[in-house]
């Protein structure tokens, strides 16, 4: 959770608000003091003499590495799941999802309305609940359609069209974010497709993933569209979470993705959900894939502060990994020895990402501002570490605390 109770400034009336900074409030003159502040701290650690490797001596990188794997896992968990349930004859996607938003609206909805009060959050819902209103539609359907793909081509094609989710961020974050990526980023990330490309090609060698699809021109067309809804879903939650409190991110996502979901379960899992079979096993396995996606869902905004929704999406490349690990002990699959070279090819390119990188490494939005004036100080944030920097040599304001 974010350490600060509000928002600095209304972007649209141009109006500076009260900030909440440990046991002080804080108004227009110590906001600017405040940025000021971070200015000197972000210029400070920047100015710091580094070698090609110097990123990689911060508890910030192995903290995006750890965290990129734990959401691996997590994914690899909702698809352990999810087999689990259409195995035996449960295939509801859009309602086994339901449940994980109403654990979201339980838990960040809750503390945003104690956080905020009734009346300010009804203001922010009024202000910007658009911008999470669409969030949620394209997170919903990136979910529904990902899954509706499976139903209709192989897993081979479907996941080398997920590969278009890592283009759609990039592009994204080009065109509309600024940001400019390095040689090192770039090699990176091919290095690390490379690396599912092998994953891909060992599973074809040994037959996993050609079984007969129903109709794979169909399944391939929403596999393309779940990609698009995922990318743009990553590009537009981590610039929001760059400018917003996590908690009140998450809090929306799970209110309008309930709604968004629950309409559709009503309407196209109407005719699965009568036909499912349901038992103690069903509720279990439908428990560990909501607690496993809420989890997800949790994450994701710390690692989309530290480092970015392109380092997210290869970091999940991975998944196919962890997943044929499980598949051995649980399913009886065999390994192919490209296994261990895929999985460290993918690896080596999260490495090569942040080769060459600043001491900051991707935390730094473009989009926020030289200072990260219009960035939020929460967990994670270039801005928490530069004013952390400045509290501790004594150039931020009396008081401050983050």
């Amino acid at each position: 959770m974010d350490d600060y109770r509000k928002t600095a400034i209304d972007e649209n009336a141009g109006v500076t608000t009260q900030v909440t900074a440990g046991s002080r409030d804080y108004g227009a003159d110590d906001e600017t003091a405040i940025n000021q502040a971070v200015g000197q701290g972000l210029h400070q650690i920047e100015a710091q003499k580094t070698h090609w490797y110097s990123y990689f001596t911060t508890k910030e990188f192995w903290i995006a590495l750890a965290v990129g794997q734990l959401l691996a896992l997590c994914q690899t968990a909702t698809n352990t799941f999810s087999s689990f349930l259409a195995i035996n004859g449960n295939s509801v996607p859009a309602f086994q999802s339901l449940f994980t938003y109403i654990l979201l609206s339980i838990i960040y909805l809750s503390y945003a309305l104690y956080s905020y009060g009734p009346r300010k959050w009804l203001g922010i819902l009024w202000k910007d609940g658009w911008k999470y209103l669409i969030l949620s539609f394209f997170d919903v359907e990136g979910n529904y359609f990902t899954v509706l793909a499976y139903r209709y081509t192989n897993q081979l094609s479907a996941q080398l069209i997920n590969f278009w989710a890592i283009v759609v961020v990039v592009i994204l974050s080009f065109l509309l974010l600024r940001v400019r990526y390095k040689l090192f980023q770039i090699l990176g990330i091919l290095v690390a497709c490379g690396g599912m490309g092998i994953l891909l090609g060992s599973d074809y060698i040994q037959g996993n993933n050609t079984r007969e699809a129903e109709d794979l021109l169909k399944g391939d067309l929403f596999a393309l569209v779940g990609a698009t809804c995922y990318g743009l879903t990553n590009t537009f939650e981590e610039w929001l979470v760059s400018k917003r409190p996590m908690y009140e991110v998450l809090g929306f996502m799970g209110l309008f993705g309930m709604i968004i979901i629950g309409v559709q379960a009503a309407i196209f899992d109407r005719h699965s959900f009568q036909q499912a079979t349901w038992n103690g096993s069903v509720g279990g396995w439908m428990t560990g894939f909501t607690l496993a996606l809420c989890l997800f869902y949790s994450v994701v905004p710390l690692l989309l502060r530290i480092a970015s929704a392109a380092f997210f999406n290869i970091s999940l490349l991975t998944g196919n990994f962890w997943g044929t690990i499980i598949g051995i002990h649980v399913f009886g699959y065999a390994v192919h020895f490209l296994y261990p070279i895929a999985f460290v090819c993918i690896i080596l390119g999260l490495v090569v990402y942040f080769l060459a990188g600043s001491m900051l490494g991707e935390s730094k939005k473009p989009w926020l501002g030289e200072n990260q004036e219009g960035g939020v100080v929460g967990i994670g944030t270039a801005k928490r570490k530069a004013l952390n920097l400045a509290k501790k040599q004594g150039f931020a304001p009396g008081g401050a605390t983050v």
